[in-house]
């Protein structure tokens, strides 16, 4: 480190007891700020007691040196998202084509850059058109067109496919009223071009024969327009705009309409292959175009109940009555008394389950609208917030009432949307073994031969320190683990502790390491890069982890595991962590992915050995986002948007839909 003049005026500046000292970390007999405010270390007995004390504490130059600048390391970021490009594809093979793809080559036609070059291939060979026949579009692009309509059905927007077919007929033109002559004498002469009046033959044979008089024409009757073909070029352009929007569709389909890595640096998913050039042969000879490419929707259960949802919620917001109005604070507990108690009781009679309603009817038959909030119906409370997943207390509080109130018609096909988009991300299958963690709810599934066998609490990061979303695979369960530091958190918190106190982590119980040299904390440069410097907490009742950690490498270092902080687990909003995602029953969850037993997991735990034991099946597990969810009787449950994650899904819609205009 380099020391100008500046900072030696203002070390001495210092000594002169007119600078702040902040920021280095000086040695145990080094003058602090508090020293100097308070007339020398300790204020010891005697004047030159105090002034060999002062020589003696001469701070180092080093110790009165501006510190290095803490470095930062930053998590992921949101991006503003951007849509597929588009380019003009290219007809000019159209010169060397049959009829009528000759016609094709002044189409303009944009579409991304994959789809457009299946659209030159396909066309540069095509022999016969696949939407227009006989000189009209056919009925397989009517059927096509319709299933665009209905692509809200799906999760998708209609306004990303939309398509003027060219007009077949012109329209049926009613008898004209008399007009004023000099007002519309020039306006006749096309319109009677167009129509043919009745008994033409008539007509007297002059120069002006074919313009027929201005009372003739106001008095004849103008008949329907035949039938007019549009030109060979307006159905070319239909033709190619129509395949595109087709592999549009079939892409958004399978795979989503945006690409969720380009939302935020906190998504990490391979995009699913679409194979465009099957999809437009297959489209072609399919018996039912429409139908081949409705089928191409996602086959899982889930998909199916979100959709099932989506309709469901479409028509009740068509016929949505007044919803009961409930107070936007309360705190009411059991023994209190509220005027506002009537309005709670007719909520939880409308928005519980069957279930719960039978358990407690006698309760609600028995209710007469008073304030007092009796044992009773702190009991019908408690069964209503644990059936919402709240912590069951019989207190209402802003977590019961958010619950209470819902979610808006319009907010609930909102989450469904996105949740369609979100599960297009997933394969169709999740299999029939599988560990499900859905950050909103924060829990995590456990299922098994294609059923929820058990599910529990979870925390997950905080929006600081947001946990991924991704999918990855379970390989191991490490019993007493160390827990490795990672550098976002040796830099971000421990950094700052350690330039005041370099002994930090010896007194903490840290081992720290070297270029991989095991050396005390104390011993180690703070001021320095810490790129080759690590730092792990062995196994003890106080490691970070707990008891275990379940492994499933990524590039993120997420992994579930115990922790000692229990308490956070009965809190109803969750995200807490660093990242990871900790679980209120680890022992049961490793019991399961390794196929054993909780006492085997247990005397694992006993021998208090660092141990990591292989999982030998195969489990995927999905580290998803989903503010819409079935639950395992497939009802769709909704949870708040914590990272505002679904908004950010919502302004990539906006973007994409722009982006195809």
């Amino acid at each position: 480190m380099q020391h100008t003049h500046k900072k030696t005026s203002i070390a001495l500046a210092l000594l002169s007891g007119i600078s702040i000292f902040a920021g280095a970390a000086a040695p145990a007999h080094a003058i602090t700020l508090m020293d100097i405010l308070r007339g020398g270390p300790g204020k010891r007995d005697g004047a030159a007691q105090a002034n060999t004390r002062a020589q003696e504490a001469m701070p180092s130059e080093r110790a009165l040196a501006d510190p290095e600048p803490l470095p930062k390391v930053s998590g992921p970021r949101y991006y503003t998202y951007k849509a597929d490009s588009q380019r003009l594809v290219r007809t000019g093979f159209s010169s060397s084509a049959v009829a009528p793809f000759q016609s094709m080559a002044n189409a303009k036609v944009s579409a991304p850059g994959d789809v457009a070059s299946v659209l030159e291939a396909y066309y540069a060979k095509a022999t016969a058109p696949l939407w227009v026949s006989g000189g009209e579009i056919n009925d397989k692009a009517r059927a096509v067109l319709a299933l665009f309509e209905r692509a809200g059905d799906y999760g998708l927007d209609p306004a990303d496919y939309l398509l003027t077919p060219p007009v077949l007929t012109t329209a049926s033109v009613e008898p004209a009223a008399a007009p004023a002559v000099d007002a519309t004498a020039a306006e006749v002469a096309p319109v009677a071009a167009q129509a043919p009046v009745a008994d033409t033959a008539a007509a007297p044979a002059t120069d002006n024969a074919s313009a027929p008089s201005v009372e003739s024409a106001a008095s004849a009757p103008v008949v329907a327009a035949e039938p007019a073909v549009p030109h060979d070029a307006e159905l070319m352009q239909f033709e190619l705009a129509l395949s595109g929007k087709v592999l549009l569709f079939a892409q958004d389909m399978v795979r989503g309409r945006i690409d969720p890595n380009r939302i935020s640096g906190y998504h990490d998913f391979k995009r699913k292959d679409v194979n465009l050039a099957q999809t437009l042969s297959s489209t072609a000879t399919a018996p039912d175009a429409a139908a081949y490419l409705e089928g191409l929707a996602p086959k899982g259960p889930n998909f199916a109940a979100l959709k099932a949802e989506l309709a469901k919620l479409k028509v009740e917001a068509a016929s949505a009555g007044d919803d009961i109005l409930l107070p936007e604070k309360l705190l009411l507990k059991p023994g209190n008394v509220s005027a506002d108690l009537p309005q709670i009781v007719a909520v939880i009679e409308k928005k519980a389950s069957e279930a719960l309603k039978v358990q407690h009817a006698a309760t609600l038959a028995a209710y007469q609208k008073t304030p007092e909030y009796t044992p009773e119906l702190v009991e019908l409370v408690k069964a209503f917030q644990g059936e919402v997943g709240l912590k069951a207390d019989g207190v209402i509080g802003t977590a019961t009432l958010r619950k209470m109130a819902g979610h808006s018609p319009q907010s609930m096909i909102d989450k469904v949307v996105v949740a369609m988009e979100q599960a297009r991300w997933l394969p169709d299958d999740l299999g029939q073994r599988y560990v499900f963690i859905n950050q909103p709810a924060y829990r995590v599934y456990y299922h098994d031969h294609g059923a929820e066998q058990f599910s529990m609490r979870v925390v997950i990061g905080a929006k600081a320190h947001q946990t991924f979303f991704f999918e990855d695979q379970i390989q191991t369960v490490e019993f007493n683990p160390y827990w490795g530091v990672p550098q976002s958190i040796i830099v971000n918190e421990m950094l700052p502790k350690l330039r005041q106190d370099p002994s930090y982590l010896d007194r903490t119980g840290y081992e720290v390491a070297v270029n991989g040299k095991v050396m005390p904390s104390s011993a180690v440069n703070w001021f320095g890069s810490t790129n080759n410097i690590s730092v792990r907490q062995p196994p003890s009742s106080d490691n970070a982890l707990g008891d275990l950690k379940i492994l499933f490498p990524n590039a993120h270092a997420i992994y579930m595991h115990d922790t000692p902080s229990k308490s956070f687990f009965q809190r109803d909003m969750r995200a807490l962590s660093h990242g990871c995602v900790r679980l209120q029953e680890p022992r049961k969850m490793a019991a399961a992915v390794l196929g054993v037993t909780e006492q085997q997991v247990d005397a694992e735990i006993a021998a208090g050995k660092n141990v990591a034991e292989k999982v030998n099946a195969k489990i995927p597990v999905y580290v998803a986002y989903f503010t819409a969810w079935p639950n395992k009787d497939g009802a769709i449950e909704y949870f708040d948007d914590v990272y505002d994650r679904d908004v950010a899904v919502e302004k990539a819609f906006d973007a994409t839909t722009k982006a195809r205009i």
